[in-house]
This record gives C-alpha cells, sequence and structure tokens, in this order.
C-alpha cells in the first residue's frame, strides 16, 4: 500500500505510518521489525500486522540505524538557568546513560512560542519525549505525533500521556506546623509570579495556614529569582511589616530574601524565618543553611526514563500511584 503525497503523487510507506497504525513509537516498530526480545510478543505482533498491512519496506540505511539500536530521547526543561531544573536534567541524563540513550536538552526559555519552536524541531528527531511543557495537551498531541511522552510536574488529563507528579501537600503542612511551633503567627508567602492562577504549591499553603488559624492571605508574586525574591520579599514587608516568617514557591526566591534581609539588617531565624521549596544542593551552601520542602530531584529524573523505557518496548508502564514524587521537610538554620 503506497500513501499519495499533496501533490497527488504517490508516497512511500515510512516506518512513522506503521508506527500510528500500530499506536507505538518508531523505536517500536524498529525493535519488532528486527525480532528483538526486549518487546511485548502482542505489540510486535501489532506492528508485523500494521507494516504488512501499509506494504512498509524499510530502507538499508533505515535498516542500519535499528541495528544500532540508538534511541534518542527529547528533553524538554523551561529554564536551565534554574539550578532546580538542572537538577531535574542531570537525573534524567544519568538514568539515559545507563541504557545507552543519546539525550538531546532543549531550553525553552520558559516561553510559549519557543515551547511550540521546539516541538516543531524534535517531532522528527526523537523517539520518546520528556519534560516540562505548558501548551495544552491537544496541541502537544499533535506535535508529537503518536512518540511517547512523559510530562514532569504536570497532571495529564488523557490516556496518551504519562505524567511524573509531584506532591508537597504534607511536606507544606509540616513547614507550616514548624513555623507555627516556633511562636510565627504571621506567616507570608513568595508565590510564582508568573502564572495567571495561583499555584498548587500557595493552595497548599494556604490550606496549612487556615488549618493553624493563620492569614492565608498575606501573598505577594515573585519571580523565579534570587532578585526576584529580594524585589518580593521588600513588598511584602512593606504591605505587612509584621511578618515573621516567610515561605517561598522556590528555592531560589528563598536565596534572594536570605540575601535581602541580611541587607535590611534583618536576621535570620531570629527576625525573619524562612523555609523554601525544591531542596536545591545550593540551599546547603548559602549562610544560613536554607530550610525547604525538598524533593528528591534525582527520582523525578529517574522515574521520567523509567516510564519512557516501558513505553518504548511496550511493557505494562508505571502506574500513576508509582509515578510519584512527595516533597519533605527538610530543616536548615533558616528556620
Amino acid at each position: 500500500m503506497v500513501s499519495s503525497s499533496v501533490s497527488g503523487e504517490p508516497r512511500k510507506v515510512t516506518i512513522h505510518d506503521v508506527a500510528r497504525s500500530a499506536g507505538v513509537s518508531r523505536q517500536t516498530v524498529s525493535r519488532a521489525l528486527n525480532d528483538k526480545d526486549e518487546i511485548d510478543g502482542s505489540t510486535k505482533q501489532r506492528v508485523l500486522d500494521a507494516a504488512r498491512a501499509l506494504g512498509y519496506r524499510p530502507s538499508r540505511f533505515a535498516r542500519g540505524l535499528v541495528r544500532q539500536d540508538t534511541t534518542t530521547i527529547g528533553l524538554v526543561i523551561p529554564d536551565l538557568l534554574n539550578p532546580f531544573f538542572t537538577e531535574v536534567a542531570a537525573a534524567a541524563l544519568e538514568a539515559a546513560r545507563a541504557r545507552g540513550w543519546h539525550v538531546v536538552v532543549y531550553d525553552t526559555a520558559d516561553r510559549a512560542e519557543e515551547e511550540r519552536g521546539t516541538l516543531q524541531v524534535i517531532s522528527s528527531q526523537v523517539d520518546a519525549v520528556v519534560g516540562y511543557f505548558s501548551c495544552p495537551e491537544d496541541e502537544l498531541q499533535l506535535f508529537t505525533r503518536g512518540m511517547p511522552v512523559v510530562l514532569i510536574g504536570r497532571e495529564h488529563h488523557t490516556a496518551r500521556f504519562s505524567s511524573i507528579r509531584i506532591d508537597g501537600e504534607e511536606g507544606v503542612r509540616a513547614a507550616v506546623a514548624h513555623l507555627v511551633a516556633a511562636g510565627h503567627t504571621r506567616i507570608g508567602m513568595l508565590d510564582h509570579h508568573g502564572r495567571v492562577d495561583p499555584s498548587i504549591r500557595r493552595e497548599w499553603f494556604t490550606t496549612a495556614a487556615v488549618s493553624h488559624g493563620i492569614d492565608a492571605d498575606v501573598v505577594v508574586g515573585a519571580d523565579q529569582s534570587a532578585d526576584g525574591g529580594g524585589a518580593a520579599l521588600r513588598a511584602l514587608l512593606y504591605a505587612h511589616p509584621d511578618v515573621t516568617a516567610v515561605f517561598t514557591f522556590n528555592d531560589i526566591i528563598a536565596i534572594g530574601v536570605l540575601r535581602e534581609a541580611r541587607r535590611l539588617g534583618r536576621s535570620v531565624p531570629q527576625d525573619l524565618a524562612v523555609i523554601g521549596f525544591d531542596g536545591l544542593q545550593l540551599g546547603a551552601l548559602v549562610e544560613p543553611p536554607l530550610a525547604s520542602v525538598a524533593l528528591d530531584t534525582r527520582k523525578l529524573g529517574a522515574l521520567a526514563i523509567e516510564q519512557v523505557a516501558r513505553l518504548l518496548t511496550g511493557a505494562n508502564p508505571l502506574a500513576d500511584d508509582e509515578l510519584v514524587v512527595r516533597a519533605e521537610l527538610r530543616l536548615g538554620g533558616s528556620a
């Protein structure tokens, strides 16, 4: 069977056509056609049936690539200048390297247009996509064309995708409880300034604050940078001078708070307690060491690569409840 091109001329059936027909990745088609042992038997048969129905015949060049058995993953990161994303990327690279895979890292600069451009580029260059995306799922599905996609830090709403979910609710609850036990009754939060709606971390903070009878509306937006944290702290203390403790959207903002508190002559934690979110290694190097609701970034990266491996080979994917990384309070000298 031969497909028709836009010009009306016959178009040769490609491996991507077989992948779409069988509902698998290009790499899975390659492995099925080359009788690799690691692919599930029923998946292999589905691929063979689709190839036969479409009349697909791999070229000599394609067969040579298949025998090298290389897998290339596209890793999409919103901001490599943010150490949190750098740590997640390093963990994913380590897990992929252990499998002999190639990883191409893309930085979208946290901009929607860069994200779309990245998706257009990688759709024909990789076997699977992992990372952070802000675009709607139908748009993401259009660009990725049947490839395995694993989202990090974002809920998925269709069966087409997998997600590594971050659950920090108990960690934030523990952070607020720690501050209340230390005698703080006026606790502020510096949330992510770039979001239209309150972040999920603010929702966790609000729930925890209300449970202790603390005003949950002492919130100021902050850019995700140390400078953003310093500017947001000034705005917070101007509006609420009685604040004695701050919880921040992430550790980079919190590090900016530590620097600005020192500039304002406020001692941490005596005058101002500070707790971040992420658990960056960098937090242990500042003075005082940063308290944080900490995530295991190595687990984030490893889970994403493990799920991709299962999707590529047709094995049973990890269930949603196995794709959760929970954050826990890690105390430091700042609180």
